[in-house]
This record gives structure tokens, C-alpha cells and sequence, in this order.
């Protein structure tokens, strides 16, 4: 029966369809799995399901089965029923490895990150120098660190929205809003940003306008002056969008859609979650645009440039 197997990873679907029409037995489990992988090499997904779920239910501890039943749920929508799957797989011993690396993908993609990292970790454990999961773990930490920058960015922004504030949004004495108009002092961010000498330097600004201000800032845990020597960050240029090149390449190939070339679980979601269609829309972006994208990291880089090696093809260099 491993034939079937190794005919379908040859691309000889036929020749594994009528392998197992000739040793077909309804009542085994190795059976029902065999003929899932048939189905689903010939797109069949559906069909697939049904057999991996009657060799479960034929044999609990057809691990095969159960781990190609998860990837194709995964691959397909049903991520909660495939993390079920995949959970199962990764309690057993021994360890599981693919499902545990898949399941990491499934809590990256959550952003659950502690998670993910626990499931690398466990792989590492047992296997110190698998290199697909020491390339993941590099990935998830660093999703762990930019998850953290953007939580910082938010926290940014909301900084921001507050020190725009209108000063006129707040109650003062009309010779304290008077004279901070005059100043062209605006905002509650421009309060932050002069000293308490500046403000009393200017003609009839005195003590009882600059503590009545004091005591409305103090109410926001804020402080006249507070954010006068901090530098101002200056918003990056946007890059222009890079020009899509004349890429090499038959057009029938170029035309190929990506959900025809195999991937793995967590390559074909960030190509989704780029709008990647065609093989022609790959090979027009570069390395840096790709490993820009949220959780796309130097595993699935790697893998895809190995794929596009087989058609003779390779990304788009920065130069051109």
C-alpha cells in the first residue's frame, strides 16, 4: 500500500488509483487513508474528508489518517475542528512533529504566540536540530517582538489623539484662554512642549492662569513642559510601489494559479493573506516585500523560493 503513496508524490495519480481499486478492502483503516490521499490528490476534497474520517473510525490510532484529515480541514476553512486534530496528535508520544508545527502555524496566525513558541519548543526538545523548526522559532519570536510593537504603536496613537486635544475642550478663565491664543497655544501637546518660564514671560500671563492650567493638567496626569525635550517622530516616507516586471517565464506558467502548486498550511495563508492569485503575482514581489507581510517569516521564504526553483523561476531582485 505504500505504493500509492509514492505514485502520487511522483504524480502518477492514475497508476495509485489503480493500485488501490486492485487491494481494495472497505473494512481497513490503512485502506480508507490510502484512498483519502488519492482523492485529495485528484482535488476530491471532500471525498478525502469522508475517507480519513472512516479509517478514524475504523482505527482510533491511525495517526496518518488523522493528521492528513487536520491538514486538509485546515487547508480548507475548517481551522477549529482541524486545531482539535492536531491537538490530539500532539498529547501522543511519540512527539508528532508536522502536527505540532502545524498547530504553531494555527496559533501564529491567532497571534497567540506563547502558544506557538510552547509547540516549537517541543519539537526542539526531542529534535535539537530540526531546521524547519529552528527557522520557525526565529519567525514566532520575532512576531512575538513585532506583536509588541504594534502594541506600542497603538499606545502611540492613543498619546497622540490626547495631546491634540483642543485646549478649548477644557474649562479656564477667559484671561487663560485668551492669552494661550495669543501664544498660538492650541492644543494640550503644545502645553507639553513650553516651560513654565515661557509661558510667564509673555505679557499678562501670571501665576493664578499658569496654576489653574497646572491644576487641569494635573487632573490627566500631565505636566506643562513634560514633552519639551523629546524629539519629534517624524512619520517614514512611504515607498513607491515597485513596478511590476516583464517576468521570465511561458505565459501558461505564469498564468498558473498558486492553489495548484503545493505549499504548506502556513505559506499558502500568508500568500492569501497578500492576495497572491498567480504564479505571475509572486514572482513580481521581492524577498523584503514578502517578509514585510504579518507572519510571514524565513520558513515560508524559503520554501517558496525552492518552489519557484522548480519552475525555473525566482522572486523579483530589488534592482529591477
Amino acid at each position: 500500500m505504500s505504493d500509492v503513496a509514492t505514485l502520487i508524490r511522483s504524480g502518477k495519480v492514475d497508476q495509485a488509483q489503480s493500485v488501490l481499486d486492485q487491494t481494495k478492502n472497505t473494512n481497513s483503516a490503512d485502506w480508507h487513508y490510502r484512498r483519502g490521499l488519492v482523492l485529495e490528490a485528484k482535488g476530491q476534497v471532500d471525498d478525502a474528508v469522508d475517507a480519513y474520517e472512516k479509517a478514524m473510525a475504523l482505527d482510533n490510532n491511525c495517526l496518518d489518517a488523522i493528521f492528513r484529515l487536520a491538514c486538509a480541514l485546515d487547508l480548507y476553512g475548517e481551522e477549529e475542528r482541524a486545531m482539535i486534530l492536531y491537538e490530539s496528535l500532539a498529547g501522543r508520544i511519540p512527539t508528532h512533529v508536522n502536527a505540532l508545527l502545524n498547530l504553531a502555524t494555527i496559533y501564529e496566525d491567532r497571534e497567540e504566540f506563547e502558544d506557538a513558541h510552547c509547540c516549537i519548543e517541543r519539537v526542539l526538545i526531542e529534535h535539537p536540530n530540526h531546521p524547519r523548526a529552528r527557522l520557525f522559532l526565529k519567525d514566532i519570536e520575532s512576531s512575538m517582538s513585532m506583536h509588541y510593537d504594534e502594541s506600542q504603536e497603538r499606545t502611540r496613537e492613543k498619546r497622540n489623539a490626547i495631546m491634540d486635544t483642543p485646549v478649548s475642550d477644557f474649562e479656564l478663565s477667559v484671561r487663560s484662554r485668551n492669552c494661550l491664543k495669543k501664544m498660538n497655544i492650541n492644543t494640550l501637546g503644545d502645553l507639553l512642549r513650553i516651560s513654565e518660564a515661557e509661558l510667564l514671560s509673555y505679557k499678562n500671563f501670571g501665576e493664578t492662569s499658569l496654576n489653574e492650567i497646572k491644576a487641569m493638567l494635573k487632573q490627566k496626569t500631565l505636566r506643562i513642559g513634560q514633552m519639551k525635550d523629546e524629539v519629534q517622530q517624524t512619520s517614514r516616507p512611504t515607498a513607491a510601489a515597485a513596478p511590476r516586471r516583464q517576468s521570465e517565464g511561458s505565459p501558461d506558467l505564469l498564468s498558473k494559479y498558486l492553489s495548484e502548486i503545493e505549499f504548506s498550511g502556513r505559506s499558502r495563508k500568508c500568500l492569501q493573506r497578500l492576495n497572491l492569485v498567480t504564479v505571475l503575482d509572486l514572482v513580481s514581489k521581492t524577498e523584503s516585500e514578502l517578509l514585510s507581510s504579518k507572519n510571514f517569516g524565513q520558513t515560508s521564504l524559503n520554501e517558496i523560493k525552492i518552489k519557484l526553483g522548480e519552475f525555473g523561476l525566482s522572486l523579483r531582485k530589488k534592482t529591477d
